[in-house]
C-alpha cells in the first residue's frame, strides 16, 4: 500500500494506464479476429481493408509501447501472408 503523497498519485496513474493498455488491446484483438474471419471467408477485398485498420492500431500499441514493436510486426506480416495466399 502506498504510504506517501507521490506513491498513492503513482498508483492512481497505474490505474488509469492499465484501464487505458487493456481496452486498446481489446480493440487490436477484435480487429485481428475480423481480418482471419474474413480470410476464412475468402473474402479478399474485404480482409485487405480490415487489415489496414488492425495493422494502423498494431503501430499505434507498439509506438506507445503497450506491445513490443517485433510483436505487432510479426502479427501483422502474418495476416498478410495469409491474405496474399487467397
Amino acid at each position: 500500500m502506498a504510504n506517501h503523497k507521490s506513491a498513492e498519485k503513482r498508483a492512481r496513474q497505474t490505474k488509469v494506464r492499465t484501464a487505458r493498455n487493456k481496452s486498446q488491446e481489446s480493440s487490436v484483438k477484435s480487429a485481428v479476429k475480423k481480418v482471419r474471419a474474413a480470410i476464412e471467408a475468402k473474402d479478399k477485398a474485404t480482409a485487405s481493408k480490415l487489415l489496414q485498420t488492425a495493422q494502423s492500431l498494431l503501430a499505434r500499441l507498439a509506438k506507445t509501447g503497450v506491445i513490443k514493436d517485433n510483436t505487432a510486426a510479426r502479427k501483422t506480416g502474418r495476416l498478410a501472408s495469409q491474405i496474399n495466399k487467397l
